[in-house]
């Protein structure tokens, strides 16, 4: 997914729980599927903000070029400007993008 596009919101925000429960039935599921995306966002994030800094990765200790180097200022400052991942996740869930299945009852129903 691209983060940069974005619609969540960069603040929190109070939220309606019947909301999430309205597509789980349950909002302690809801929640837990919330936050093992958000999980997964924030890994797919840094990842990617590590292959970024990668590149300005100096193997000497040259103080002018870690107090001057801008470009990596810049992509740092991006990345602190996104949304967090428990934010991305939620908007994510409420506009029905998440994929998920509740495998015990797919164990009950074929145990019967």
């Amino acid at each position: 997914m691209d983060y940069k596009k974005t619609k969540a919101s960069t603040s929190t925000i109070t939220r309606d729980m019947r909301n999430f429960e309205d597509v789980t039935g349950n909002p302690y599921e809801a929640i837990y599927i919330i936050s093992k995306r958000a999980d997964q966002i924030s890994s797919e994030i840094k990842e990617e903000l590590n292959k970024k800094l990668k590149e300005f990765a100096s193997y000497s200790d040259n103080l002018e070029e870690i107090f001057e180097n801008r470009e990596q200022i810049e992509i740092s400052k991006f990345y602190e400007r996104l949304p967090k991942p428990s934010l991305i996740a939620i908007e994510e869930f409420l506009e029905d993008k998440i994929y998920f299945r509740n495998t015990d009852e797919e164990e009950n129903t074929t145990t019967e």
